[in-house]
């Protein structure tokens, strides 16, 4: 293989194995790959996939569950010179037919249980757990002994959530991702001697890039799990197999409603990792209160940025448990007004960034790319404070801040005040059309107790003034989210955007 001057994504797992080749560093299900077992996997799987008669710099779509497979697939895409396009496995029809025809994939990798559900036409090779798959092929494949990739090639297209729009795929080069993994290891205090699982899915950024890669690069143990599932969480954790856990609200919340949450032995949990949307504060409260010793930590960003952009560590939650910490090692932000001006700390603005974690812009999307990065800035569309100290508060999407009579209310604030209610289990507030308040303040809960609509506006009221409290509560039983936690609060008010 020829050697390049430096740092790509694939390098990390190489570094690793050559450094500590006999240590154990994925496990998924019955099977174990040592550092450097993995390494020899990706070189095989990269030699495989160029035998698809691909050409460097071509897209390849992974349709599939969290798995050592799927792991494999992204690191050989990566030695390979291809461009890796992670897809929701969530994704059907029309939505699935946009991520693969829009990113001009050449082949997608998919699951057996998965495969079907493609667009007629496109190439597909099983990824695992059928003849003929990506995993099957590795004893007969000779290592990948090309080119290295370049740190300013393309490595994947990281399509956005898609919560407020059709999702676009930001353009992540290798540079932009070792850089990413750099801040994620200073910020979130990894090391080789923890033992993560990794329980989210591997196609979105936060489980991938904040965690499995630079958990990789340190040379920690890994764990890949199928789903954030409570029962097996909780029995890696007493077993000793397990002591870091990124997951996001939605997630905890469910956690910390179980049952068993308070009489479980759960104290070799010494790392706890939260991000992707906004804690509750109260959920927050619920868990420091049940695990004094666990060292907790607040991950923001978004998918354009790498994700990872800032950090609230465990030393900095006292007095600011609504913050997401300031800016990890790579980044640097300001929070400017409609104009792009600074405004002062304490006032509400939208955050910017520039860093070299940043994408290169929107794959075949130009006119997003300008509206996105203007002035050299990336333009998150999130609506933060600063306060003196260099801290940020994300107060809202800018595209969720609700205009009642003329009077902005941010979203958040009002979900922490519905969070309170014991009887509250799951909460999200978003603006309806309306005749009298332009925007009504209307909240859409998932109860867990004896609760009505009356009782919850007026407690809402006891701790927020009246005009930011509900003007309605629409109860559900259940949230709409994506796989990584978010709730897709445009599906709300599609759905009950008729309601005045």
């Amino acid at each position: 293989m020829t050697q390049g001057q430096g740092s790509t994504v694939d390098g990390v797992l190489r570094r690793s194995a050559r450094r500590t080749p006999a240590r154990v560093a994925v496990r998924y299900g019955e099977r174990r790959w040592t550092y450097e077992e993995l390494d020899d996997a990706v070189s095989r799987a990269a030699s495989v996939l160029l035998g698809q008669g691909l050409d460097r710099g071509d897209r390849v779509g992974t349709y599939g569950h969290n798995s050592d497979a799927y792991l494999i697939a992204f690191l050989a895409c990566a030695r390979a010179g291809l461009v890796h396009v992670p897809v929701n496995q969530n994704l059907t029809g029309d939505d699935l037919a946009y991520i693969v025809g829009q990113s001009g994939s050449s082949l997608v990798l998919a699951d057996p249980d998965l495969a079907g559900r493609l667009p007629d036409g496109v190439p597909a090779l099983p990824l695992r757990d059928a003849d003929g798959s990506l995993l099957a092929r590795l004893a007969d494949a000779a290592p990948y002994e090309g080119p290295e990739p370049r740190t300013e090639d393309l490595v994947q297209l990281l399509y956005t959530s898609g919560t407020t729009a059709l999702p676009k795929g930001a353009m992540m080069t290798h540079r932009a991702l070792v850089h990413e993994y750099l801040s994620a290891i200073a910020a979130l205090d990894l090391s080789a001697g923890d033992r993560p699982a990794h329980a989210l899915p591997l196609y979105h950024s936060a489980q991938m890039h904040v965690f499995l890669l630079p958990y990789l690069a340190v040379g920690a143990t890994n764990t890949i799990l199928d789903g954030p599932d409570g029962d097996t969480l909780f029995d890696l954790v007493e077993a000793g197999d397990v002591d870091s856990l990124f997951a996001p609200p939605t997630v905890w919340i469910g956690l910390s409603n179980r049952p068993d949450f308070a009489t479980r032995d759960l104290g070799g949990l010494r790392k706890a990792y939260y991000g992707a949307s906004v804690m509750p504060v109260p959920v927050l409260e619920r868990l420091r209160e049940r695990l004094p010793e666990l060292a907790l930590f607040n991950c923001f960003g978004q998918s354009e940025i790498g994700p990872l952009a800032t950090v609230l560590a465990p030393e900095e939650h006292k007095g600011r448990l609504d913050s997401c910490g300031r800016t990890v090692l790579f980044v640097e932000a300001r929070v400017v007004d409609e104009d792009g001006a600074d405004v002062p700390d304490g006032t509400p603005g939208e955050i910017v960034y520039r860093s070299p974690q940043l994408c290169e812009g929107y794959w075949d999307k130009p006119e997003e790319t300008e509206a996105a990065f203007r002035d050299g800035w990336f333009h998150s569309g999130d609506l933060a404070v600063r306060d003196a100290d260099g801290y940020y508060t994300i107060v809202d999407r800018v595209k969720d801040v609700i205009n009642s009579g003329g009077v902005l209310v941010a979203s958040r604030q009002v979900e922490d005040a519905l969070y309170t209610h014991e009887a509250v289990a799951e909460a999200a507030v978003i603006g309806l059309p309306d005749e009298r308040w332009i925007e009504a303040v209307t909240a859409v809960v998932v109860p867990r107790g004896e609760i009505d609509e009356a009782g919850l506006i007026a407690h809402v009221k006891e701790k927020l003034p009246a005009f930011k409290a509900p003007k309605r509560i629409l109860f559900v039983d259940e949230l709409p989210r994506n796989a990584s936690g978010k709730i897709l609060k445009r599906e709300l008010r599609d759905r009950f955007g008729h309601a005045s």
